[in-house]
């Protein structure tokens, strides 16, 4: 750990203390001390000589330009130095990932943020921290079950930051159902033909909002009936792609599922250039609440979107750096809320975004 001097002024006269800690092999951490009389100006000085490595799993992903630049703004409020945070694109490339992970460790950060790219598949990343003393904070994509076990097991200052991805599904599927069946079914059969839009077949969010999405949608008492299915790995293009190819062989489907809004924005695209009136004829739902979604929302062109609070996760991401810091335990899971986004509060959810 390095050291760290604490200034306590004393009339004219300044005492300086210095503490110490144990050493991690050749490599010193930064620790900040628990004592009671620390002043903020002090925890602020300290934070600026915080090192902090954040790798995002690809820096084309909207949602995560969101949150990594509100991140990245959170930090520096908190009194981090913008030299002191180093935010790297892994290109949605493990290889990439580990490589920057492994040049983090190295460097002697003193803690890491890391959207994995394979959250089923972190098991090297967190070796690599722990091993180095370094707290560690996933963000975003949820490691497994079996993974975050390790964690509570070992006791090791690793948490995730992130929401349920099954609250997600259910919400996007409460959207259409309550709709009405009426207001659904084109053809008059008493079914709600779907289109499903996925994002990576690897990927837990992916899953689970495909699978409780439907489940909320035939709880409600609507039948359903899945006419095409797709990855288009979380990206707009190939979302679009992916829907133009449906509507040449189901024109007639009535609702489009999309595991993310960008992927929804991509469907809509494909819908428009089909000629289908969107939000009248089909219904297109999607997560995370993009600006652009938003509008289309008030416009009626999309049914409706499930907010994933990119401010707070960021922000929940920030405060657990901090406590680790500390030396202040975190629980490891650090949980949000996702929130149901229609016509009817998609306008307030946008002017809130906007300051």
């Amino acid at each position: 750990m390095k050291k760290m001097l604490l200034a306590l002024g004393v009339m004219s006269l300044l005492i300086a203390f210095v503490v110490t800690g144990c050493h991690m092999g050749d490599k010193e951490k930064h620790k900040f001390t628990e004592d009671k009389n620390d002043t903020e100006d002090v925890i602020a000085s300290d934070l600026s000589q915080v090192k902090i490595g954040v790798c995002i799993y690809r820096f084309s992903d909207n949602y995560m330009t969101l949150f990594r630049r509100e991140l990245e703004s959170y930090l520096l409020d908190q009194g981090f130095a913008k030299e002191n945070i180093v935010i790297l694109d892994s290109a949605d490339s493990e290889i990439v990932q580990d490589r920057h992970v492994r040049s983090f460790v190295e460097e002697g950060v003193d803690a890491l943020i890391i959207n994995p790219v394979d959250p089923s598949d972190v098991k090297s990343i967190t070796n690599m921290a722990v091993e180095a003393d370094i707290p560690l904070v996933y963000i975003n994509r949820e490691p497994d079950a079996d993974e975050e076990v390790r964690w509570e097991e070992g006791k090791w200052n690793v948490t995730y930051v992130g929401c349920d991805a099954r609250q997600s599904g259910t919400i996007q599927g409460k959207i259409i159902a309550d709709l009405g069946i009426e207001n659904i079914d084109r053809n008059g059969d008493g079914v709600a033909q779907y289109i499903m839009v996925e994002g990576d077949p690897d990927n837990a969010d992916t899953q689970f909002r495909t699978e409780y999405c439907i489940k909320a949608l035939n709880d409600a008492g609507i039948e359903s009936d899945c006419v095409f299915k797709a990855f288009a790995d979380w990206d707009r293009t190939e979302a679009e792609n992916v829907v133009t190819d449906a509507l040449q062989k189901y024109p007639d489907a009535e609702v489009i599922f999309c595991n993310n809004d960008a992927m929804a924005l991509g469907a809509l695209s494909a819908v428009e250039k089909a000629g289908i009136r969107a939000g009248k004829e089909i219904k297109i739902v999607g997560v995370d609440a993009l600006t652009d979604v938003l509008i289309a929302v008030l416009e009626g062109q999309m049914a409706g979107t499930v907010f994933n609070n990119y401010v707070q996760q960021a922000h929940s991401t920030a405060d657990a750096v901090t406590a680790y810091l500390k030396n202040e335990n975190n629980p490891h899971y650090i949980p949000c809320d996702y929130v149901a986004v229609t016509a009817d509060n998609a306008q307030t959810i946008l002017e809130n975004l906007a300051h």
